[in-house]
């Protein structure tokens, strides 16, 4: 691979992001060059063409700076991720790998040099001295160029290997995060249920005393008053696991992750059919597939002219002793290609093309599946939390509302009361749930889609859920 190449593949830091792709020497098109942190040593040149698709590009200022104390929200935990995690460190070493065997491949053999006496305890003299004797292989068939083409394909997929762990890290992190912030949000909704269920049963001890309702409406009161507290606490407990699971997610397990500060409101929208030809066009699985697909082709070739020898030159300085004379000798031999043609290493390295072109198909299929089950969960996630944000929940509080309100003026029993306060806590805690299912979902998409800026710019503000009649 061309410096240049090299350079612009994975010149991330800088913020070079938002091209449609570099070109080899070959004239395949490669990734654009992506916002990392991992990278400082490669140039900041950035191409002017625009990403396509979907994907938002974004610079490097779209994330904030890392915090110098511990990250609370969803910018700041993925610029730590990109800096720490040590899958990144790992593919980022792989391509350094994968460079070192591009050049190996490209290196002319060495000469080899060697000093003989041939005729040792000859009676007519004392021998002849061959110093030096250098041979030289002459490569042939272009096998030098086609072997580091082999290894410059092996490059590209481990620079497109890299993005692909980029992007999973940082869709891994979004996912942690908002599913933590919803485990918050449900703590503190189970609390406030919590509260309402205890001043209920303070309300029924109250009116079991003055013999306004039955002990049996008083202990169903207590139940509620303790499933609620119940899962509050089970829900307590889980918090600090998730505070960890996110930590791990950045690649810093030591992270003491305490809280983490965002909104479930501004999901993103997505397209079935947008989010699934950009991912196509775009992810950098199917495009490591389709440079499989080249390399195994320049594998073949580089197989095809095995057979053709090389060719080996000498030439040497002799002195002969017994006749005392300075001589020069020089000449030159190659394989006959007989029996090995290569032929079993041929017929493999075909077999390898072919199934690379048929690993870009069951890549296709893979990608497909992985976002229309994504989607799937995010599609029915977010219409459920529509629906219980704008329907069913302000209904929910209206009904409570109202029956307690009847309650008091002694036109209804207690345990409507009751099934009301259970209807607002069964919507609030479904709503957390849906919202925690759509934002995970959306987190995934975002990872397989390339995004930087996520979840982008939102509409406006909604109105409070009590305005919602």
């Amino acid at each position: 691979m061309t410096r240049f190449l090299r350079v612009a593949l994975i010149a991330a830091v800088n913020g070079s992001f938002g091209c449609t792709g570099v070109k080899t020497y070959l004239d395949k098109e490669l990734p654009p060059p992506l916002p990392d942190p991992l990278m400082q040593r490669a140039s900041s040149k950035k191409p002017s063409d625009k990403f396509p698709g979907p994907v938002q590009p974004a610079s490097a200022e779209n994330l904030p700076a890392l915090p110098a104390t511990v990250p609370t929200v969803v910018d700041e935990f993925v610029r730590l991720a990109v800096t720490q995690n040590p899958r990144l460190a790992r593919a980022t070493i792989a391509i350094d790998a994968a460079q070192g065997h591009q050049i190996q491949a490209g290196l002319y053999p060495n000469p080899d040099l060697a000093i003989t006496w041939d005729e040792i305890g000859d009676r007519t003299g004392n021998g002849i001295l061959y110093a030096p004797k250098i041979t030289q292989t002459i490569v042939t068939g272009k096998k030098l160029q086609l072997s580091q083409l082999v290894a410059t394909r092996a490059v590209d997929q481990a620079t497109l290997e890299l993005i692909a762990e980029r992007y999973a890290v940082v869709g891994l992190v979004r996912a942690g995060f908002y599913e933590t912030l919803a485990l918050q949000q449900r703590i503190e909704i189970l609390a406030e249920l919590s509260k309402l269920a205890e001043d209920a049963a303070k309300s029924g001890s109250t009116l079991f005393e003055n013999k306004r309702i039955a002990r049996l409406d008083l202990i169903q009161l207590e139940v509620e008053r303790e499933r609620f507290r119940a899962e509050r606490d089970a829900a307590g407990k889980e918090l600090p696991a998730a505070y960890r699971r996110l930590a791990a997610a950045t690649g810093n397990n030591s992270l003491s992750v305490d809280t983490v500060a965002g909104s479930l409101d501004g999901l993103p929208v997505y397209d079935l059919e947008q989010v699934r030809a950009a991912v196509f066009a775009t992810h950098p699985e199917l495009r490591s597939a389709k440079v499989a697909v080249d390399r195994a082709q320049a594998a073949v070739r580089r197989a095809e002219v095995e057979p053709i020898p090389n060719v080996s030159v000498y030439a040497a300085f002799i002195r002969q002793y017994e006749n005392k004379s300075y001589d020069g000798a020089a000449g030159v031999s190659m394989p006959i290609p007989v029996w090995n043609w290569n032929q079993g290493n041929i017929r493999t390295a075909k077999a390898e093309l072919g199934m690379a072109v048929q690993n870009v198909g069951k890549v296709e299929n893979e990608l497909a599946l992985r976002v229309a089950t994504m989607f799937q969960t995010y599609a029915a996630a977010r219409e459920r939390a529509e629906r219980f944000r704008r329907e069913i929940l302000p209904r929910a509080e209206e009904t409570y509302k109202l029956s307690l309100e009847a309650f008091k003026g002694g036109q209804f029993e207690y345990l409507r009361v009751i099934a009301a306060q259970r209807a607002i806590a069964e919507a609030r805690l479904e709503l957390n749930k849906s919202l925690s299912e759509a934002w995970k979902s959306a987190a995934e998409l975002s990872g397989m889609l390339l995004e930087e800026a996520w979840p982008g710019p939102v509409g406006p503000p909604k109105p409070p859920l009590e305005e919602k009649k």
